[in-house]
């Protein structure tokens, strides 16, 4: 493809700080590297902790455990998200209870999470999707009233933020994507946001495979050994030289990525006010949303495949989302809905995701808009 849908880039000293950690003699976890970017995390962000993982599926997963979920406990998340989402909590005999989405964030309806609550409700597991944040304050306010925990998989959202606080730091676990599809990327990576002190110290047990190990490495016992679940979770020294490099360029990546969403925004107005697509919302009063990616919605599934197929003809891919978890084989086997999933089902067949990485250049956006432009006019 000549304008794929992602290209990972390196944006500064990625290759010498891999060179620096060889030459330190380090390369399995918790080294140089990810010391400064647990440092990194936790003054950007304002966690408690920060604790770099494998990936954002291995921080789920250290989430479900701190939960301490029993089976058939019952867990409240969107049914519009990635499979890691519910297989975190189905992992520990967990039961996924899906919501339907608002239509206008594409995120979990916070106005139908307390109809799906029963005696066997334990945590509300929010996604941000698209890095724009969920109703936090109210999502809060239900999880405080009927004591559950909150999650949030803000696998899409570093950086960006509600009311001023950034996602990954409201609920009381957070979880971050460094995937190479994400704005701030290490190939394979994420992180786990500890926000309440009770979980910090077994959030560290957990993530070095159910041992004191990070107690002994700093002198304050004598030896370590198995105290608790747990399993390996931490990430090559490799990854997080390569993720410190990103963490330095942060502001010029997320300002990048923000500036090419606003492009297509305003590329693509013309068709929306026609209404021959639907665009997302472009501000909020109460949050900033990072520029993760841009998507359209079409008016159909029909016109969304003949739109994407038109496109990778000019060598442009574009793609579209998940498959809603309720109506997937798994997920009718472990989950259940709880009411009408019609916005879900709606949206799932009518979203594409457009090209937007942080090496795009204005040029190749207008191209991609240009495309666009191009088949509708050739359906007039």
């Amino acid at each position: 493809m000549k304008i794929p849908f992602n290209k990972p880039s390196a944006v500064g000293a990625e290759l010498a700080n891999i060179a620096d950690a060889l030459a330190r003699g380090h390369l399995s976890g918790d080294g140089y590297y990810t010391k400064r970017c647990h440092d990194w995390l936790e003054q950007q962000l304002g966690c408690r902790r920060a604790l770099l993982t494998h990936s954002c599926t291995g921080a789920l997963e250290m989430a479900a455990i701190l939960c301490n979920l029993t089976p058939g406990d019952e867990v409240i998340m969107p049914s519009y998200t990635f499979v890691s989402t519910a297989n975190a909590f189905v992992l520990r005999g967990a039961v996924p209870v899906f919501v339907d989405i608002r239509a206008d964030t594409l995120n979990l309806d916070e106005r139908l999470i307390e109809a799906a609550i029963t005696p066997r409700t334990r945590a509300i597991a929010v996604v941000h999707y698209a890095g724009v944040a969920c109703e936090m304050d109210a999502i809060m306010a239900i999880a405080r009233r009927h004591g559950l925990l909150v999650v949030e998989d803000a696998a899409q959202a570093l950086l960006a933020t509600y009311k001023n606080r950034n996602l990954g730091t409201i609920g009381q676990l957070g979880c971050i994507s460094f995937h190479e599809t994400k704005n701030l990327l290490s190939g394979e990576g994420g992180a786990l946001l500890v926000n309440d002190e009770r979980f910090v110290a077994r959030a560290e047990i957990i993530r070095e495979k159910g041992t004191n190990r990070s107690t002994f490495l700093r002198g304050e016992i004598d030896k370590y050994s198995w105290v608790d679940v747990g399993s390996s979770y931490l990430p090559s020294e490799l990854n997080a030289a390569f993720l410190e490099a990103q963490f330095t360029h942060s502001g010029v990546v997320i300002a990048r990525r923000r500036a090419v969403w606003r492009r297509y925004y305003d590329g693509l107005g013309e068709l929306a006010a026609a209404g021959l697509l639907e665009l997302p919302r472009r501000s909020y009063e109460d949050r900033r949303p990072n520029g993760h990616l841009f998507y359209v919605l079409t008016d159909t599934l029909a016109t969304r495949s003949a739109l994407a197929a038109q496109l990778k003809a000019r060598d442009i891919l574009a793609v579209w989302h998940y498959v809603p978890l309720h109506s997937s084989p798994a997920g009718r086997k472990l989950g259940r809905a709880s009411g009408s999933m019609q916005v879900t089902d709606d949206i799932s067949e009518r979203l594409l995701r457009l090209p937007i990485y942080y090496s795009i250049s204005d040029a190749e956006v207008d191209s991609v808009i240009d495309a666009v432009r191009g088949y509708y006019k050739a359906r007039a």
